[in-house]
Protein backbone atom coordinates (compact mmCIF):
# COMPACT_ATOMS: atom_id res chain seq x y z
CA UNK A 1 0.00 0.00 0.00
CA UNK A 2 1.20 3.53 -0.76
CA UNK A 3 2.03 5.99 2.00
CA UNK A 4 -0.88 7.87 3.59
CA UNK A 5 -1.20 10.79 6.01
CA UNK A 6 -4.41 10.49 8.05
CA UNK A 7 -5.66 12.87 10.75
CA UNK A 8 -8.27 12.12 13.41
CA UNK A 9 -10.59 14.93 14.47
CA UNK A 10 -13.44 15.23 16.95
CA UNK A 11 -14.72 16.62 20.21
CA UNK A 12 -13.21 15.97 23.64
CA UNK A 13 -13.85 12.41 24.82
CA UNK A 14 -14.93 11.08 21.44
CA UNK A 15 -12.17 8.44 21.19
CA UNK A 16 -9.45 9.99 19.00
CA UNK A 17 -6.45 8.73 20.98
CA UNK A 18 -7.88 5.22 21.29
CA UNK A 19 -8.51 5.00 17.56
CA UNK A 20 -5.08 6.42 16.70
CA UNK A 21 -3.33 3.91 18.98
CA UNK A 22 -5.25 0.93 17.63
CA UNK A 23 -4.97 1.89 13.97
CA UNK A 24 -1.23 2.34 14.40
CA UNK A 25 -0.94 -1.11 15.96
CA UNK A 26 -3.33 -2.74 13.49
CA UNK A 27 -1.73 -1.34 10.31
CA UNK A 28 1.86 -0.75 11.45
CA UNK A 29 1.53 3.01 10.90
CA UNK A 30 3.44 5.77 12.63
CA UNK A 31 1.35 7.49 15.32
CA UNK A 32 1.66 10.98 16.79
CA UNK A 33 -0.33 12.41 19.67
CA UNK A 34 -1.34 15.73 21.18
CA UNK A 35 1.33 17.27 23.44
CA UNK A 36 -0.10 17.42 26.97
CA UNK A 37 2.39 16.10 29.52
CA UNK A 38 5.29 18.12 28.05
CA UNK A 39 3.28 21.26 27.29
CA UNK A 40 4.89 24.11 29.28
CA UNK A 41 1.83 26.37 29.03
CA UNK A 42 -1.02 24.13 30.17
CA UNK A 43 -0.68 24.73 33.96
CA UNK A 44 -0.59 28.50 33.45
CA UNK A 45 -3.44 28.32 30.94
CA UNK A 46 -5.78 26.50 33.32
CA UNK A 47 -4.88 28.94 36.10
CA UNK A 48 -5.53 32.03 33.94
CA UNK A 49 -7.00 31.32 30.50
CA UNK A 50 -7.32 34.92 29.39
CA UNK A 51 -3.63 35.65 29.98
CA UNK A 52 -2.20 32.45 28.52
CA UNK A 53 -4.57 31.49 25.67
CA UNK A 54 -2.47 33.08 22.93
CA UNK A 55 0.74 31.46 24.18
CA UNK A 56 -0.94 28.04 24.37
CA UNK A 57 -2.37 28.27 20.87
CA UNK A 58 0.98 29.29 19.37
CA UNK A 59 2.66 26.37 21.15
CA UNK A 60 0.11 23.90 19.78
CA UNK A 61 0.46 25.37 16.29
CA UNK A 62 4.22 24.88 16.29
CA UNK A 63 3.99 21.43 17.83
CA UNK A 64 1.45 20.15 15.33
CA UNK A 65 3.27 21.70 12.36
CA UNK A 66 6.41 19.80 13.42
CA UNK A 67 4.36 16.60 13.66
CA UNK A 68 2.99 17.10 10.14
CA UNK A 69 6.42 17.73 8.63
CA UNK A 70 7.99 14.75 10.40
CA UNK A 71 5.10 12.53 9.34
CA UNK A 72 5.38 13.72 5.74
CA UNK A 73 9.11 12.89 5.68
CA UNK A 74 8.61 9.42 7.20
CA UNK A 75 8.43 6.57 4.71
CA UNK A 76 5.62 4.98 6.71
CA UNK A 77 1.95 5.89 6.61
CA UNK A 78 0.98 8.01 9.61
CA UNK A 79 -2.12 8.69 11.66
CA UNK A 80 -2.26 11.83 13.85
CA UNK A 81 -4.33 12.28 17.00
CA UNK A 82 -6.15 15.58 16.33
CA UNK A 83 -5.60 17.79 13.30
CA UNK A 84 -3.84 21.14 13.14
CA UNK A 85 -7.02 22.63 11.64
CA UNK A 86 -9.00 22.12 14.85
CA UNK A 87 -6.59 24.40 16.73
CA UNK A 88 -7.89 27.36 14.78
CA UNK A 89 -11.41 26.51 13.61
CA UNK A 90 -12.53 24.92 16.87
CA UNK A 91 -10.44 25.75 19.93
CA UNK A 92 -9.01 29.21 19.19
CA UNK A 93 -12.46 30.19 17.95
CA UNK A 94 -14.03 28.92 21.18
CA UNK A 95 -11.49 30.81 23.30
CA UNK A 96 -12.26 33.98 21.35
CA UNK A 97 -16.01 33.38 21.53
CA UNK A 98 -15.87 32.96 25.32
CA UNK A 99 -13.74 36.07 25.81
CA UNK A 100 -10.52 34.26 26.74
CA UNK A 101 -8.62 35.25 23.58
CA UNK A 102 -8.56 38.97 22.81
CA UNK A 103 -9.51 40.15 19.33
CA UNK A 104 -6.00 41.45 18.58
CA UNK A 105 -4.40 38.16 19.65
CA UNK A 106 -7.02 36.10 17.80
CA UNK A 107 -6.39 37.94 14.52
CA UNK A 108 -2.61 37.65 14.94
CA UNK A 109 -2.93 33.95 15.64
CA UNK A 110 -5.19 33.36 12.64
CA UNK A 111 -2.72 35.11 10.32
CA UNK A 112 0.14 32.97 11.64
CA UNK A 113 -2.02 29.84 11.41
CA UNK A 114 -2.86 30.51 7.76
CA UNK A 115 0.80 31.03 6.85
CA UNK A 116 1.85 27.81 8.58
CA UNK A 117 -0.96 25.63 7.23
CA UNK A 118 -0.50 26.86 3.65
CA UNK A 119 3.06 25.48 3.75
CA UNK A 120 2.06 22.00 4.97
CA UNK A 121 1.12 18.99 2.85
CA UNK A 122 -2.56 18.15 2.75
CA UNK A 123 -3.66 14.98 4.54
CA UNK A 124 -5.04 12.10 2.49
CA UNK A 125 -7.99 11.59 4.83
CA UNK A 126 -9.64 13.28 7.80
CA UNK A 127 -11.48 10.90 10.11
CA UNK A 128 -14.19 12.78 12.03
CA UNK A 129 -15.35 10.97 15.16
CA UNK A 130 -18.73 12.07 16.48
CA UNK A 131 -20.84 11.25 19.56
CA UNK A 132 -23.69 12.98 21.46
CA UNK A 133 -22.71 15.44 24.18
CA UNK A 134 -24.15 13.29 26.99
CA UNK A 135 -21.95 10.38 25.88
CA UNK A 136 -18.89 12.68 25.79
CA UNK A 137 -19.64 13.95 29.29
CA UNK A 138 -19.97 10.40 30.61
CA UNK A 139 -16.62 9.41 29.11
CA UNK A 140 -14.87 12.53 30.40
CA UNK A 141 -16.21 11.94 33.92
CA UNK A 142 -15.21 8.27 33.76
CA UNK A 143 -11.58 8.97 32.85
CA UNK A 144 -11.39 11.71 35.52
CA UNK A 145 -8.47 13.77 34.23
CA UNK A 146 -7.69 16.74 36.48
CA UNK A 147 -7.42 19.18 33.57
CA UNK A 148 -10.90 18.22 32.33
CA UNK A 149 -12.83 18.82 35.56
CA UNK A 150 -14.15 22.18 34.37
CA UNK A 151 -15.55 20.93 31.05
CA UNK A 152 -19.31 21.44 30.83
CA UNK A 153 -21.98 20.06 28.52
CA UNK A 154 -22.52 23.61 27.26
CA UNK A 155 -18.87 23.91 26.24
CA UNK A 156 -18.95 20.57 24.43
CA UNK A 157 -22.13 21.62 22.62
CA UNK A 158 -20.41 24.85 21.53
CA UNK A 159 -17.47 22.88 20.16
CA UNK A 160 -19.88 20.50 18.44
CA UNK A 161 -21.55 23.41 16.63
CA UNK A 162 -18.14 24.70 15.51
CA UNK A 163 -17.25 21.25 14.18
CA UNK A 164 -20.45 21.16 12.13
CA UNK A 165 -19.73 24.59 10.63
CA UNK A 166 -16.08 23.81 9.91
CA UNK A 167 -16.69 20.45 8.26
CA UNK A 168 -19.54 21.89 6.23
CA UNK A 169 -16.96 23.78 4.17
CA UNK A 170 -13.84 21.61 4.63
CA UNK A 171 -12.44 20.57 1.24
CA UNK A 172 -8.71 19.88 1.74
CA UNK A 173 -9.18 16.11 1.63
CA UNK A 174 -11.90 13.44 1.86
CA UNK A 175 -13.72 13.15 5.21
CA UNK A 176 -14.87 9.90 6.81
CA UNK A 177 -17.40 10.47 9.62
CA UNK A 178 -17.70 7.70 12.23
CA UNK A 179 -20.22 7.66 15.08
CA UNK A 180 -18.50 6.32 18.20
CA UNK A 181 -21.37 6.25 20.72
CA UNK A 182 -22.29 2.64 19.82
CA UNK A 183 -18.96 1.55 18.36
CA UNK A 184 -16.51 0.08 20.88
CA UNK A 185 -13.30 -0.44 18.92
CA UNK A 186 -11.36 -0.53 22.20
CA UNK A 187 -12.86 -3.75 23.56
CA UNK A 188 -14.47 -5.32 20.48
CA UNK A 189 -12.02 -6.56 17.81
CA UNK A 190 -14.82 -6.85 15.24
CA UNK A 191 -15.64 -3.16 15.67
CA UNK A 192 -12.00 -2.25 15.04
CA UNK A 193 -12.03 -4.37 11.89
CA UNK A 194 -15.13 -2.53 10.64
CA UNK A 195 -13.46 0.84 11.22
CA UNK A 196 -10.21 -0.35 9.61
CA UNK A 197 -12.06 -1.55 6.52
CA UNK A 198 -13.92 1.74 6.16
CA UNK A 199 -10.71 3.75 6.47
CA UNK A 200 -8.81 1.65 3.95
CA UNK A 201 -11.73 1.70 1.51
CA UNK A 202 -11.93 5.48 1.77
CA UNK A 203 -8.20 5.83 1.15
CA UNK A 204 -8.42 3.57 -1.90
CA UNK A 205 -11.44 5.42 -3.29
CA UNK A 206 -13.89 2.58 -2.67
CA UNK A 207 -17.37 3.31 -1.38
CA UNK A 208 -19.72 0.78 0.24
CA UNK A 209 -23.44 1.50 -0.02
CA UNK A 210 -26.02 -0.62 1.83
CA UNK A 211 -29.27 -0.61 -0.14
CA UNK A 212 -31.07 -3.24 1.95
CA UNK A 213 -34.61 -2.30 2.86
CA UNK A 214 -34.80 0.49 0.27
Amino acid sequence: MSKHLVVVAGNIGVGKTSLTERMGERLGWRTDFESVADNPYLPDFYADMRTWSFHLQVFFLGHRAEQYLEAAQDARSCILDRSIYEDSYIFARALHHLGNLRERDYLAYRRLFNLVVDSLPRPDLLIYLKAPVDVLMERIQRRARDMETGISAEYLALLDSFYDEWLGSFDLCPVLTIRTDDLDYVHQPEALEIVTERILNKLSGKETVDLRGK
